[in-house]
């Protein structure tokens, strides 16, 4: 039995509220089932798209396993992404606007055209390293699985670096986190699902589930292929072998400009 509708607003609107004020907040109540975060999640999405923010995606969560064991959770998980949350390859983002923030590596892909009933496999015209800053609006990133899908998988940005042709195999590219050029985080593509291309399916079989269309254009975040590093006010950049870089400036907030 699936919690009643007023609740699940009222979880809502507490999680958006946390977003926008930069506030964390405790979990949620339990007894939620994923079905019911997945709804919470509806809510929050719709908010922030009545105050103007535009679909631009779609992220998979708990890919790897480096991830689950940080997390201490084991079931893959969809999030939504807008185009509020990029930021330009290169660019500056405010960490004032971030109550914890992290950030992780991922290989991005880019949907060629709107997604059928009839579509089996996803299409895709474009591959590229990315980053994406995640930010658990929970105190002290402390979450359930209900928790963290409520709280759109805890996505709070994503920076994409030069689009390429797809075709060239992704499996067993090496993977860097740098921190104002130190390894912060090394892995490899196999960290994604055992090969970055096995999220497209589950992506599609998730998002048909629960109704999020998916569009051309969008971006699709497969996952991190390491465990998430603390984002500091500092360049951080991703590399991945043979595929290229992405990078973004933590900005302090003394140093934020707005």
């Amino acid at each position: 039995m699936t919690t009643e509708t007023g609740a699940l607003d009222l979880a809502a609107e507490r999680l958006d509220t946390a977003q926008h004020t930069v506030a964390a907040v405790g979990q949620l109540p339990g007894g939620l089932t994923p079905a019911d975060a997945y709804a919470i999640q509806d809510a929050v999405i719709a908010r922030r798209l009545a105050r103007g923010e535009r679909p631009a995606g779609l992220k998979l969560g708990f890919t790897s396993k480096a991830k689950m064991a940080q997390m201490g959770v084991s079931e893959v998980i969809v999030g939504r992404l807008t185009d509020a949350m990029r930021v330009p390859d290169g660019g500056e983002v405010a960490l004032a606007r971030f109550i914890h923030p992290r950030v992780e590596p991922e290989i991005a892909y880019r949907i060629a055209r709107d997604v059928t009933p009839d579509d089996d496999e996803l299409p895709v015209d474009a591959v590229a390293p990315a980053l994406e800053i995640i930010d658990s609006r929970y105190r002290d990133f402390r979450f359930s699985l209900p928790d963290v899908i409520a709280d759109n998988a805890s996505s709070a940005g994503f920076v994409i670096g030069a689009w390429q042709p797809p075709g060239a195999d992704l499996g067993g590219r090496e993977v860097r986190l740098t921190v104002d050029g130190a390894d912060v985080e090394t892995g490899s593509t196999d960290a994604i699902l055992g090969h970055p291309d096995r999220a497209l399916p589950e992506l599609l079989r998730i998002a048909r589930r629960q109704g999020m269309p998916l569009r051309a254009g969008h971006v699709v975040l497969a996952g991190a292929a390491t465990a998430a590093a603390p984002f500091p006010a500092a360049r951080v950049e991703v590399h991945v072998a043979g595929l290229g870089t992405a990078s973004v400036l933590g900005t302090a907030p003394d140093a934020a400009t707005g």
